[in-house]
């Protein structure tokens, strides 16, 4: 099983016990997120897609952790002007660890299963 989702501005393609590295999200280590824009999921062959995004569906995760990303130069120059500018950057990142996708149909096998303990207790 495996879902599309749409955070900060881009789109990732997660499974359960994925890691992905997200852009910087405002959410401390250890806390649970959840992605609520899913474009699309894949259960078994079972397809879903949203217009634009899937009802009843999203995604948990757990922030591992925080950091910054390799840095990279941006160099700026003109010829023949003695125009030149350096400069470097390290884009902040969250990794989160992808928990669980919960689907509309899990959630009311949840529901039912409730139901019928309370009804044989």
């Amino acid at each position: 099983m495996y879902a599309i989702i749409e955070s900060c501005g881009k789109q990732y393609k997660v499974a359960e016990g994925d890691v992905v590295f997200f852009e910087k999200l405002d959410a401390e280590e250890g806390k649970k997120v959840t992605f609520d824009n899913v474009i699309l999921v894949s259960d078994n062959g079972k397809v879903q897609v949203g217009n634009p995004y899937v009802k009843g569906v999203n995604v948990e995760g757990k922030v591992v952790s925080h950091g910054k990303a390799k840095k990279i130069i941006v160099f700026k120059m003109k010829a023949k002007k003695n125009y030149r500018r350096k400069q470097g950057h390290r884009q902040p990142y969250t990794k989160v660890e992808i928990t669980s996708i919960k689907t509309a149909t899990k959630k009311a096998e949840k529901v039912e299963a409730k139901q019928s303990e309370k009804a044989e207790a």
